[in-house]
């Protein structure tokens, strides 16, 4: 198993409810989420940026 620190831009979402599960689905697909943390939000281009720690299993 290995960790990685990745960085991820997300739609901005219409709640914090759908934002949240945009953000968890787009880091499943990069592997386990251990924590993330919104990091920006750029209100002109409706992005947000997320850091994350995920794990991976080793292949």
């Amino acid at each position: 198993m290995t960790t990685h620190f990745i960085t991820a831009e997300i739609d901005l979402q219409a709640t914090p409810t759908e934002l949240n599960k945009e953000i968890e689905a787009e880091l499943q697909k990069r592997g386990e989420p251990l924590r993330w943390a919104v990091t920006s939000v750029d209100d002109e281009k409706q992005k947000v940026t997320v850091e994350a720690i995920v794990t991976q299993d080793s292949e």
